[in-house]
């Protein structure tokens, strides 16, 4: 079973979004935590309260937790996970639409991999008129995900170009694959909607740097992967089935990135 873990800040409006699409999956998650730093609670907000409704009607536990003062995304996600008990946790921002199989593939992927994690690279699909061949190459995994190092600037690290604008979009057009004969392919990072495997997230750490890290910093999605990666390996999913809202980021101080500033052991 998987638990979806959200961490939210001032978007009740893609927030309810974002639960609409998990609360019509073919295969409904255990458990949704929230961890809520929004100036009023979430739970106020009656949008919130009628789709979560909706997913506690259909069997679904939903928890909401105030997390505050804010000391950063990577503390926001520890926090998440200290939260968890499911084998498998989907890590999903507070504004990306997922198709209903998604959740289901993702899990069935990952148990049959065995690697640390699969993402969803999630799709801006306002740049669909916007085509760049030369940012669509891809990797195909042909066995299970091997662990890798992938260093900022080194080998592979470019591969995080295919996530850019619509670009898996586009290879997915391309490609036409289906969730019947989904591929697993190979990545720098995947932001946005990464499910893990909770034992093996745990075993490098899980986002305990957060300590090490200003309040204000980005790209701690990035170093965690890079973490499980060289551990335990890790992939990308076509076809990915996630969308991005396309809203301004709520971290709009990113002058410390995380992959840039600590070692990775």
């Amino acid at each position: 079973m998987i638990e979806v873990l959200i961490p939210t800040y001032q978007r009740p409006t893609a927030l309810a979004v974002t639960l609409t699409a998990l609360a019509f999956q073919t295969r409904l998650p255990k458990r949704i935590i929230i961890s809520d730093q929004s100036d009023v609670p979430v739970t106020d907000v009656p949008e919130i309260g009628a789709i979560v409704l909706l997913l506690r009607a259909k069997g679904v536990v939903v928890e909401f937790h105030r997390n505050r003062p804010r000391r950063g995304l990577a503390h926001q996600r520890q926090f998440l996970l200290d939260h968890a008990r499911a084998n498998q946790l989907l890590f999903l921002d507070d504004d990306v639409i997922s198709e209903p199989w998604l959740l289901a593939l993702l899990g069935d992927q990952l148990a049959r991999a065995g690697c640390g994690f699969i993402g969803s690279a999630v799709i801006g699909l306002s740049h669909r008129h916007d085509v760049r061949p030369c940012q669509q190459a891809i990797e195909f995994w042909d066995e299970s995900p091997r662990p890798e190092r992938i260093a900022p600037d080194g080998p592979g690290w470019d591969r995080h170009r295919l996530h850019n604008a619509a670009n898996l979009w586009h290879v997915q057009q391309r490609l036409a694959p289906t969730p019947a004969a989904a591929r697993l392919y190979k990545i720098a990072w995947i932001g946005g909607c990464v499910l893990y495997d909770r034992a093996k997230l745990l075993a490098c750490g899980g986002f305990d740097f957060w300590r090490d890290l200003p309040a204000a910093h980005a790209g701690e999605d990035v170093f965690a992967q890079q973490r499980v990666m060289a551990h335990f390996g890790g992939a990308g999913l076509i076809p990915s089935g996630a969308y991005h809202l396309e809203l301004a980021t709520t971290v709009p101080d990113r002058a410390f990135d995380v992959p840039h500033r600590l070692v990775l052991a």
